[in-house]
């Protein structure tokens, strides 16, 4: 798992912070810095509420296409 750019960028497309975001999610701001760095793979449970948070689909963050992985 790389840096999920993707997680990133949807945030700042709503302008939260990782520590607004890691609050409405009940988690540390670390774990959402360490998912982000890619130091950290979330539980499904865990990706299902930053969907939620960030109005996007598991898709939009987290499932990667092959084409994704060969870059």
């Amino acid at each position: 798992m790389g840096k999920n750019l993707r997680l990133k960028a949807a945030r700042a497309r709503i302008d939260m912070t990782q520590k607004e975001l890691a609050e409405k999610i009940d988690v540390s701001r670390q774990t959402i810095n360490a998912i982000e760095k890619g130091d950290y793979n979330p539980t499904i449970k865990l990706c299902i509420k930053i969907c939620k948070a960030l109005n996007v689909t598991l898709n939009d963050l987290f499932w990667e296409e092959e084409d994704d992985e060969k870059n």
